[in-house]
């Protein structure tokens, strides 16, 4: 259960900083991405390809990789 744990809290870091960079890059985060979906219409939200590559490609690769770190850090301090 602590192995979870401290994984979950290397994935929410990632995520954390995964997400500022995104902003700071201006590419659609997933909050962005639900906006998107549930637009009315009255707002017009422009999806370019670099969007679509950060989300479904690069987003989930870089929180596994945060999942990769926090089981070898784990290891590391309680093995």
């Amino acid at each position: 259960m602590m192995r979870i744990y401290f994984i979950g809290i290397f994935i929410l870091l990632t995520a954390i900083v995964a997400n500022f960079i995104a902003y700071k890059l201006n590419i659609m985060t997933w909050y962005g991405f639900i906006e998107f979906l549930t637009a009315s219409g009255e707002k017009e939200i422009v999806i370019r390809i670099i969007d679509y590559v950060w989300l479904f490609l690069a987003y989930p690769i870089i929180l596994g990789f945060g999942y990769w770190i926090g089981d070898k850090m784990y290891q590391f301090l309680f093995s």
